[in-house]
């Protein structure tokens, strides 16, 4: 797979319209073709004929990437995200199925875009379920008018698509909200400003007095372990740093490789110097 996508092509960078015209001016292969060069890959893991599967497919997936305009994503990153597809389908495609790979590829192709399209379309991912993602991608299809359905129409499209009426409620409540930014822009009117979640939303989990109680202790806590750190040796407070004060924890036996100790020396430097900062703490 990852040799296949070392294959990709070399386009016009920056403009997709030249990059629709490059692919439309790739020539298009016979079914024969097609089989023979399946069969080189398949048989030979021939690159060369994986690369011209891919580029005589690739106008295919552009035409399959104009069906999704309508999400407001880039086509440029939706054509990118279909040729993985495309490339996918081609390191698995039998030439003995008897199906052109056409007709085998664009289920990979739309399950790559389909991908890329929810986890790029909200901020917060609005289809989870089978049945969500189901009615991500048909509801306003299946949807005989605009504006709010009602509970005959939400039946319908239920029984349509096979999913509840629950499910049909709850998608067409998230496709018909919007992602709201918690500070949102900053403008000179104090008023618009509070519209914004920022302005009228509160933390509830603690009081004022809390908070700086807590933010009080805290940082006495800090003061109190610089004083402890400071009252060892400087072979003890690096053991201490390494142990427990790095993100990362060093072993005994590492730093007993470092300090030319055994790992049981290290571990008694250790427990000594917890003992003296738990002095320090105590004070």
């Amino acid at each position: 797979m990852n040799n296949i996508m070392a294959l990709q092509p070399a386009f016009p960078i920056g403009s997709i319209e030249a990059y629709v015209h490059a692919v439309n001016e790739i020539p298009m292969i016979s079914a024969e073709e097609e089989q023979a060069l399946a069969r080189r890959l398949r048989d030979g893991h021939d690159l060369e004929a994986a690369r011209q599967l891919v580029m005589s497919h690739l106008r295919f997936v552009v035409r399959v990437a104009r069906g999704y305009r309508g999400y407001g994503l880039s086509q440029s990153d939706l054509i990118q995200e279909g040729n993985i597809g495309l490339m996918k389908a081609v390191k698995r495609f039998n030439p003995e199925l008897g199906v052109r790979l056409v007709s085998f590829a664009v289920h990979w192709i739309r399950a790559e875009m389909h991908e890329f399209i929810l986890r790029n379309w909200r901020i917060v991912k609005v289809a989870t379920t089978k049945a969500q993602r189901k009615l991500f991608f048909n509801l306003r299809s299946s949807k005989k008018r605009l504006g709010w359905m009602n509970q005959d129409e939400v039946n319908a499209v239920a029984r349509d698509l096979g999913v509840s009426a629950a499910d049909v409620i709850e998608m067409e409540k998230r496709l018909g909200a919007f992602d709201a930014s918690y500070d949102g822009p900053v403008g000179d009117d104090p008023e618009t400003d509070n519209f914004r979640p920022a302005g009228y939303l509160e933390d509830g989990r603690v009081s004022p007095e809390e908070q700086l109680a807590t933010d009080q202790v805290d940082t006495l806590n800090r003061q109190k372990l610089t004083t402890a750190l400071q009252s060892l040796d400087e072979r003890s407070r690096e053991i201490i740093r390494h142990r427990w004060l790095n993100e990362e924890k060093t072993t005994l036996h590492t730093l007993a490789a470092e300090y030319g100790v055994s790992a049981e020396r290290i571990r008694q430097l250790e427990s000594n110097a917890m003992e003296k900062m738990r002095l320090a703490f105590a004070d």
